[in-house]
């Protein structure tokens, strides 16, 4: 059983929770909060501690970190000269600068592995659209799509700075939301050659929403998403006639393959209630058995890295600066 400390007391950290729970494999024993008091309402059982050194030392054995985005490097950081297993929240990092450290610094801690928390590429569905990619002969591009109107966006609205919107904590549209389209991008298809970025930046020069053009040599992925806006338009991967239907990028709840010539076949499976057991489940797997999923491992680091390399490389094609750079 690996005993499981949580940093983040937010909807996010619970689902993890229950989907760690769930797993049988996983063990809630500490919980860090700035306020007790959030860390009592979080967990009736688990240890609370506001101050993090003190966590850090508790009985734990991986650390789950749900942090805002400009906190995570320091403290997986932390987590890893305590040479504790780490798994941390989308985006992983601000920058390659700062995941170039991690990195080094994994070399000297080999025992302990750094996982990013991108749900969907470890559910079946999305296992299923790789699969179905790899069978055809040719593609020709692909849209995906993730735009949902955040209630920090009213915040935003009636003049307040909330962290998911700000630069400050190295956020805004393309750090949240698209995340889940460029991962899978990514996932699926491997660094592209170029990329560009064309956001429609708010006030305080953080992104709210945006399109995000990745070029391969024989086609283009084209992710749109946003905080500002609901849109219920489906991803799609495009063949030469056939094309693979998903109806969300991000839930992956209905996925079909229609081959152009008038027959659609539906490939997904019916999505678990909670969409975080497949990660929980993989990684709880990676850290039991290192050697027998070492390839496994190596490949989501590597995903990883690259996404932090897109994701940097859109930003900058769209003049975002965050602090962290």
């Amino acid at each position: 059983m690996l005993k499981l400390g949580v940093i983040g007391t937010n909807w996010i950290s619970k689902m993890f929770v229950e989907a760690a729970e769930t797993t049988g494999r996983y063990q809630l024993t500490s919980v860090y909060s700035r306020r007790e008091s959030t860390g009592r309402e979080f967990s009736d059982d688990a240890a609370v501690f506001t101050d993090l050194a003190a966590f850090y030392a508790s009985d734990i054995d991986v650390v789950y970190i749900a942090s805002p985005n400009s906190l995570h490097y320091q403290q997986v950081k932390q987590a890893i000269e305590n040479d504790l297993q780490v798994i941390v929240e989308k985006s992983a990092f601000s920058n390659p600068k700062e995941y170039e450290k991690i990195y080094s610094l994994l070399r000297l801690h080999p025992n302990v592995h750094l996982f990013e928390a991108a749900r969907h590429i470890h559910q079946p569905n999305f296992k299923a659209i790789a699969a179905k990619v790899a069978e055809m002969p040719v593609i020709s591009g692909g849209t995906f799509v993730y735009e949902k109107y955040s209630s920090r966006f009213d915040a935003y609205l009636a003049g307040e700075e909330p962290n998911v919107l700000t630069r400050e904590f190295s956020a805004g549209a393309l750090t949240d939301l698209g995340v889940y389209p460029i991962y899978a991008i990514v996932a699926l298809f491997g660094l592209p050659d170029s990329v560009h970025y064309f956001a429609t930046k708010l006030a305080n020069g953080a992104d709210g929403r945006g399109t995000a053009i990745l070029r391969y040599p024989e086609f283009d992925m084209t992710a749109q998403f946003g905080k500002m806006s609901n849109s219920y338009q489906h991803s799609e991967i495009m063949g030469r006639k056939d094309t693979i239907i998903i109806d969300n990028i991000a839930e992956l709840e209905n996925v079909s393959y229609n081959d152009g010539v008038g027959d659609e076949l539906v490939i997904s499976d019916p999505a678990p209630e909670n969409p975080m057991i497949a990660e929980a489940n993989d990684f709880a797997a990676i850290m039991e058995e290192p050697e027998t999923h070492a390839n496994e491992y190596k490949e989501l680091l590597l995903t990883s890295q690259r996404v932090n390399l897109v994701l940097t490389d859109l930003r900058q094609s769209a003049g975002i600066v965050f602090p962290a750079d």
